[in-house]
């Protein structure tokens, strides 16, 4: 039995994804921030260790994928952050749209986090009220939302993002606290603010 799941293991380490956007520029006039962390339970449990794995969504994830949105939207709004994504956002036309670039962090079957990755430019990081530790092409990490199912699945998809692409940008909100911490916890480096949506509450962040 110990071999079996040894094997089993070996091939789903195999199947892992790990590919590589192509470098474009993206426009992010309506992007409200890289992440957002939710702490719900499945059947009452949030496992402290299991085994994870990131693949790329498809059309078939998008009705799971908009579930585990609208719950960061809740918890958000119930711990002070409620101005980063509002009601509405991100919407199922939007993930629609960039559904070859969201991802997904699975763990027993179940989703544990997804989140958008992409080797692009982002519009709004060309002008920020600080400096970038290089200027270097760049990956872009957003609209992370982990469902809380395992401990640590949001840093488990940044660390991964690292592997695929070691120069990462990424922002946040100024009242989002828990990502705040989850960045500088993942070895990001705050660089400055910029101003998105007619405020400059958003925070950059930027890992080489």
């Amino acid at each position: 039995k110990i071999i079996g799941k040894i094997i089993k293991a070996i091939a789903r380490r195999r199947d892992q994804s790990t590919t590589k956007p192509k470098n474009k520029t993206l426009s992010r006039a309506d992007d409200r921030g890289s992440l957002a962390l939710i702490t719900e339970t499945t059947k009452g449990e949030t496992k402290d260790t299991a085994f994870m794995e990131i693949k790329k969504a498809s059309m078939q994830d998008l009705e799971q994928i908009m579930h585990v949105y609208k719950n960061a939207r809740k918890f958000m709004c119930e711990n002070g952050n409620e101005e980063q994504w509002g009601d509405d956002y991100p919407s199922t036309e939007l993930i629609r749209e960039d559904i070859d670039k969201m991802y997904l962090c699975i763990s027993e079957e179940q989703i544990a986090c997804v989140f958008y990755y992409a080797v692009e430019e982002d519009e709004d990081y060309r002008e920020i009220n600080g400096k970038w530790l290089n200027e270097k092409p760049y990956a872009v990490v957003h609209r992370v939302a982990s469902t809380g199912i395992v401990k640590g699945a949001a840093s488990y998809c940044l660390d991964w993002v690292y592997t695929q692409f070691p120069n990462i940008r990424m922002d946040t909100y100024k009242d989002n606290i828990p990502m705040q911490k989850l960045l500088e916890k993942c070895g990001f480096q705050y660089c400055g603010s910029f101003e998105r949506l007619g405020t400059d509450k958003w925070m950059a962040y930027h890992k080489e």
